[in-house]
């Protein structure tokens, strides 16, 4: 069969993700979009990973987007692909990441005759997207990816979706990719900052909330800075904890679930809330009441990059729409604040080393032990992902996440993020140590894409936490509804996991002790590839509150 040239809507489309920085694409493939995926096999500068369900496709763009700070791009297919990878976007967006996601739509000709695998994607997405749209003209491929640029990075970042019909993907077009576009300047008004150090030292208990939307390195150093020449303690929002260096004398620990009592109480109790980055959405606030919604004696000052978001839930005092960067550079360089110094700061890292200390609680395999032998053992920046469950409670409690990023978890609670996660991570960042950190139920939601991580190399260790229930769900029931008898729909008939590893070509170990499980983590240490650790504990053994299901009985 005579070879045949790609076609040139194709190639420019290609063309135009190259132009604005794109290096990787996450993809299963389909038919619907064989034009594209035949442009991007004759280049070299994108890398196509190729991934076994659209689900691991999606959530592992999310997660390059998390870590780039520019859209993290993934290609599925109509119908069952796009309808698979749905639940990546509405991480995205719940998480406010940058994203792409290009779905290979029906012919031109066949729309809107319900043809094979059609659906309105526009309609579809449109509610759990930044934008939603499909590209008809191929002259207008290098406005529609600018913009997708443009719109996926701009105010609160999240994700965008572009429908490609598959005819017009082999169009011929005269027209060229347009320049990279740059996330635009957002410098906070120099008033506003005045009035935000008037308020602050008017304040005798103020707390800060920080980590979310545009939160870079940049931000987390120079908020840093200002956090501790002024004193106030930091709290990260809800799966933000590597939002500011854990070592800071001033962090006082996350928000969210199963946060520290008295950082809570501190946070019931300020005075004044300084929130930056983060929306205060349901989960850091636990309902909306840490901080209350409203409070008479209470201050709120607000910094998020997007005006919608300012004042759409929690009213502000002060509501300020800057970039995190800009903002967080021009407080660390406010002169006027020397004058101010908190000692509630240092009171509240005190309470939270406290809180984050594991101790022995006598089961077998003690979570807490391993985590804390973990940090001991791992470098510092090591990149921990997980995705739901009751599992990830151990992690947030006792792990430091002291490099930038690396802390990748959906404050959404999307189960089988964590995987997905660490294969972008362990691709986008070679040279640092990833970890998964899966239950048992969350981690068949996507286990499958180990086969992904081996076929690609990339260098992981996925710890498995295995309880034979879903352990949340569980630890609900038995509040809700005392009583063995009341347990139902939880129990699970699990595989031997280290076993299933091994099948995907990887090392494995079990561990059902503590002892086992800092053996298998230091030999896992000295190896390279896909390594997995099957821990199996008890269901009594709950993480977020540290207490047990059989506790939660007595309530």
């Amino acid at each position: 069969m005579r070879a045949t040239a790609t076609p040139e809507a194709a190639r420019l489309l290609v063309d135009c993700l190259a132009v604005q920085g794109c290096d990787r694409i996450f993809t299963v493939p389909g038919e619907s979009f064989l034009q594209v995926l035949d442009g991007l096999g004759q280049q070299s500068q994108i890398e196509v990973v190729t991934c076994r369900q659209e689900g691991g496709v999606a959530f592992m763009a999310c997660a390059d987007g998390a870590m780039t700070g520019r859209p993290g791009v993934a290609f599925v297919t109509r119908g069952p692909g796009a309808t698979n990878a749905s639940i990546g976007v509405h991480v995205a967006m719940q998480d406010s990441q940058p994203m792409i996601l290009f779905v290979g739509d029906v012919d031109s000709e066949m729309r809107d005759r319900e043809g094979f695998q059609e659906v309105d994607f526009a309609a579809f997405f449109g509610p759990i997207a930044k934008w939603a749209a499909r590209i008809d003209s191929a002259d207008r491929i290098p406005e529609y990816v600018a913009r997708a640029y443009a719109t996926a990075m701009s105010g609160r970042p999240g994700p965008v979706v572009l429908a490609l019909p598959e005819d017009m993907l082999s169009r011929d077009t005269d027209s060229t990719p347009r320049p990279r576009v740059e996330r635009p300047a957002q410098a906070p008004c120099p008033d506003a900052i005045q009035t935000m150090m008037a308020m602050i030292a008017d304040a005798a208990s103020p707390v800060a909330i920080i980590g979310g939307a545009g939160w870079n390195a940049k931000a987390r150093e120079h908020f840093q800075l200002f956090a501790e020449r002024l004193g106030i303690p930091v709290a990260t929002a809800f799966r933000r904890q590597d939002a500011i260096a854990p070592s800071s004398p001033v962090y006082a620990g996350n928000l969210g679930y199963g946060p520290n009592p008295k950082l809570v109480e501190r946070v019931k109790n300020a005075d004044l809330i300084l929130a930056v980055g983060a929306r205060l959405g349901e989960a850091t606030t636990d309902g909306y009441t840490v901080p209350p919604l409203t409070a008479p004696d209470r201050k709120l000052i607000h910094i998020h990059p997007d005006a919608d978001e300012l004042n759409r839930v929690y009213p502000a005092d002060l509501a300020i729409c800057a970039g995190m960067d800009e903002f967080a550079e021009s407080a660390a360089l406010w002169d006027e604040g020397d004058a101010i110094d908190f000692d509630a700061g240092r009171e509240a890292h005190a309470e939270w080393e406290a809180w984050a200390t594991a101790h022995p609680n006598g089961h077998k395999l003690d979570m807490g032990q391993c985590v804390q032998f973990m940090r001991d053992t791992f470098p510092a920046d090591t990149i921990v992902c997980n995705g739901a469950g009751n599992f990830a409670g151990w992690w947030h409690r006792y792990w430091r996440y002291a490099g930038y990023p690396s802390q990748l978890a959906p404050t959404c609670g999307a189960m089988g993020y964590g995987v997905p996660a660490a294969v972008s991570a362990a691709l986008r960042h070679p040279e640092r140590m990833v970890v998964s950190i899966a239950g048992d139920g969350d981690f068949l939601m996507n286990g499958q894409e180990l086969a992904t991580a081996v076929q690609h190399g990339a260098n992981l260790l996925v710890i498995v936490v295995d309880n034979g229930a879903y352990g949340t769900i569980r630890m609900h029931q038995e509040r809700e509804f005392p009583g063995e008898d009341r347990i139902s729909g939880t129990r699970l008939a699990n595989p031997d996991f280290a076993a299933l590893g091994a099948a995907f070509g990887g090392w494995t170990a079990h561990a059902e002790t503590t002892d086992e499980f800092k053996a298998a983590l230091s030999e896992a240490q000295g190896r390279t590839g896909l390594r997995l650790i099957h821990c199996l504990i008890d269901i009594e053994q709950l993480a977020a509150s540290g207490a047990s299901v059989s506790g939660l009985r007595n309530r």
